[in-house]
């Protein structure tokens, strides 16, 4: 069985442990042919609480962590840019 990651954008990590990913898709819409952005949200756990808020991350599924934390963080591939 494949094993499922995915890219995203950090949106908090105010959860110790935890951050929440933000995973854009775009795909054409099935009869318009425009392209639609859809944004899904995954609670993620952070082992060493390294991602910070803008993090673009690459998140592994793993196995059920708490009721609605299923997928882990793998590496961080772009840090956040300091304002």
């Amino acid at each position: 069985m494949a094993v499922k990651e995915r890219v995203g954008i950090v949106v908090s990590d105010k959860m110790q442990k935890t951050v929440v990913v933000a995973v854009e898709n775009r795909a054409p819409h099935p009869k318009y042919r425009k392209i639609v952005v859809r944004t899904k949200r995954y609670k993620v756990h952070d082992e060493d609480d390294k991602c910070k808020v803008g993090d673009r991350v690459r998140i592994r599924e793993t196995r059920p962590l708490s009721r609605t934390k299923r997928w882990a963080v793998v590496d961080i591939l772009g840090e956040a840019a300091e304002a």
